[in-house]
């Protein structure tokens, strides 16, 4: 929305409150939620207003981690979260000059994209030596960076972030190479759980601060289901506990969990995190681990390369398509991926995901059915080419 694609912020609502009054619900906006009692089942908002329930579902969200630096009191400083107050902020961005994006995170990624798009001056300020580097690797995310430097946009790595500077309004933002001016700065630091409801009411957290669930979303209080940015999902090649995944996870786990709070019986299973953005001017995605990731998690893995074309190479619109494919190296089965190009990267990326979790090998890859269709996909598949490279590298 921020960068003008979409013409309407009203295009982005499901429906109208009155919708949903229409069909019986009970909607209190703007209404906040004081305490919890589990062993009474009552919720208690911050009016006194004290209400009972049969089950509850916690859906709490996140909250972004505190930058710890001076000057967060300042106005100026945009936290991208809710939907009608971004609303607000669209206007505010019509008078903003130049802006500074704190941290790349996958929001930072979109921001620093929407931002030098609606021709604001841009600068990118990240502690890491790459964007994103929590979930890609330097000759993935490259494309993207040169990307944005075509689009005026300034990158400052392995850079930290010291304050925000200003009397009461935004002024700059300090860092570790100096000040640079601003009118407005995007805080996209890491997602935290927002579990002080659940924790003050007693109910389990994990070792991610995440919400405890099981496979069907209950919580350690009995009648209490959670979904969303505030619990923690097992993944399920690490089996460890992560949080912080993306809205596909949310609806997902809040159709699980209203199913069930509901009588039902759906079952939520373990993640394999299938990621895809716009960024700059190419489209990036991915399954799991990339390089980085797994290194520093001390995971053993084999890697294939593969690069193609996102549609036959004679079709106006035709980009490169990189694909990279990680594997347990004893028996080759697929554990994660990443991608740069053109269309089609979300759709590798869910195609990838569902290869993780049901064990599909190398091999089965190298040798994998392909469209072939000039306007929507090239006569060679990337993913094939990237496995069969895996598998050289294996001496299989």
């Amino acid at each position: 929305m921020h960068g003008k694609e979409i013409p309407a912020f009203e295009d982005l609502f499901l429906a109208t409150k009155q919708h949903y009054v229409d069909q019986g619900m009970d909607v209190r906006y703007e209404t906040t939620v004081a305490s919890i009692d589990v062993n009474a089942k009552t919720v208690t908002l911050e009016d006194g207003t004290v209400d009972r329930y049969d089950k509850l579902i916690l859906a709490t969200g996140f909250n972004y981690a505190d930058p710890g630096v001076p000057g967060t009191d300042l106005s100026g400083l945009y936290y991208v979260k809710n939907i009608r107050q971004a609303m607000e902020w669209d206007k505010v961005l019509d008078t903003v000059k130049s802006a500074v994006v704190c941290e790349s995170t996958p929001l930072g990624l979109e921001m620093v994209t929407a931002l030098a798009h609606r021709g604001i001056k841009t600068h990118l300020v990240d502690p890491a030596p790459w964007a994103m580097s929590m979930a890609t690797d330097p000759d993935i995310i490259k494309p993207v960076e040169d990307s944005w430097i075509e689009m005026g946009a300034e990158l400052h790595f392995n850079t930290t972030l010291k304050g925000f500077v200003g009397d009461g309004k935004l002024r700059a933002v300090a860092t570790s190479a100096g000040e640079i001016e601003a009118d407005l700065a995007v805080v996209a630091t890491e997602k935290t759980a927002n579990t002080a409801l659940a924790s003050a009411a007693g109910i389990k957290l994990g070792m991610s601060g995440g919400i405890i669930v099981d496979s069907h979303l209950r919580t350690s209080a009995p009648d209490v289901f959670a979904a969303g940015d505030c619990i923690e999902a097992v993944h399920g090649v690490s089996k460890v506990p992560i949080q912080g995944l993306s809205g596909a996870h949310a609806y997902a786990q809040g159709k699980a969990a209203g199913t069930n709070a509901g009588g039902g019986d759906r079952e939520y299973r373990a993640v394999y995190v299938p990621w895809g953005m716009v960024a700059g001017k190419w489209m990036i995605g991915g399954v799991s681990f990339s390089e980085t990731l797994a290194t520093a998690l001390g995971m053993d893995f084999v890697v294939g390369n593969g690069q193609g074309i996102s549609r036959a190479r004679y079709y106006p619109g035709v980009k490169p398509v990189k694909v990279k494919l990680l594997a347990e190296p004893k028996d080759l089965r697929l554990i994660g991926a990443q991608m740069v190009g053109g269309e089609g990267i979300k759709e590798r990326a869910d195609f990838l995901a569902m290869a993780v979790r049901k064990g599909i090998t190398l091999h089965d890859l190298a040798s994998m059915e392909n469209v072939y269709s000039p306007p929507i996909g090239a006569l060679a598949e990337p993913i094939a080419t990237a496995a069969q490279d895996g598998l050289n590298n294996a001496g299989a």
